[in-house]
């Protein structure tokens, strides 16, 4: 009797701890595909909202974030390949001026990439004639250098400024066509002209998103170059500098 009772009770147990563990994996199932209908919710929202938005406006709203991106996926690219060990970059033209002369300084110059090693390279190139010559020669390919930087930028500081006024655009026309909406029927309805606010209201946000995006990226970009043209100018005083001692 007592063997019954506990394997009665062992097999209760077991049951019990089988249920428990169903429960359990059946609870996690439930959230995680109630996780996954939310992603898919979220994804199938934004794809409603930017095509409740009209495909006028936001194709062009889309185009502008795209070619943004473009431009200023180019220059960081552009800019970090033209960052250079400016101290470094010195020390060894300094030493190579020292030892080998010009010709080897223009040598390590030539097998360094940037805009500081070509600034060194063009006021080295110009040492033969007098300092004064090194000098302008740099200011000169300085300032080439400085608007290789700057190359394209003007382009993506213009779709930070259309983008936001496109969206505006479009809330205004939306607005246009929910007035006109109303004085054709002669009263004021909210489900009459929801349609034409919320599109309103959506071309706006995706424009103001588009603007932030390309803002940030266009912010990163001045620094960036800000930081390689202090370099530049850094870099152009040392050479003086340096060329001056070399002639004594």
């Amino acid at each position: 009797m007592k063997r019954l009772f506990s394997t009665l009770a062992m097999t209760g147990l077991f049951v019990l701890s089988a249920n428990t563990v169903s429960a359990k994996t059946s609870a996690a199932v439930v959230i995680l595909q109630g996780d996954a209908e939310a992603a898919k919710s979220f994804t199938q929202v934004l794809k409603e909202m930017f095509i409740t938005g009209g495909a006028g406006f936001m194709g062009i709203v889309l185009l502008c974030l795209i070619l943004g991106l473009a431009v200023a996926i180019e220059r960081i690219i552009y800019l970090n390949l033209a960052s250079t060990n400016s101290s470094k970059l010195k020390q060894q033209v300094e030493d190579a001026l020292a030892s080998g002369g010009v010709e080897a300084a223009k040598e390590v110059c030539r097998n360094t990439k940037g805009p500081v090693a070509s600034i060194y390279y063009q006021g080295l190139d110009r040492a033969g004639e007098s300092v004064e010559s090194a000098e302008k020669a740099v200011v000169a390919y300085g300032g080439v250098q400085m608007g290789q930087l700057e190359k394209n930028v003007s382009w993506l500081s213009l779709f930070i400024a259309i983008a936001p006024m496109l969206g505006f655009m479009g809330t205004v026309i939306g607005m246009i066509q929910a007035f006109q909406k109303i004085a054709a029927v002669g009263n004021l309805s909210a489900s009459l002209i929801a349609g034409d606010i919320q599109v309103a209201l959506l071309t706006t946000v995706f424009g103001l998103i588009t603007a932030i995006i390309l803002q940030i990226f266009y912010n990163y970009i001045i620094a960036k170059i800000d930081s390689i043209v202090n370099d530049m100018e850094d870099s152009s005083i040392s050479l003086i500098d340096m060329l001056v001692d070399h002639k004594k």
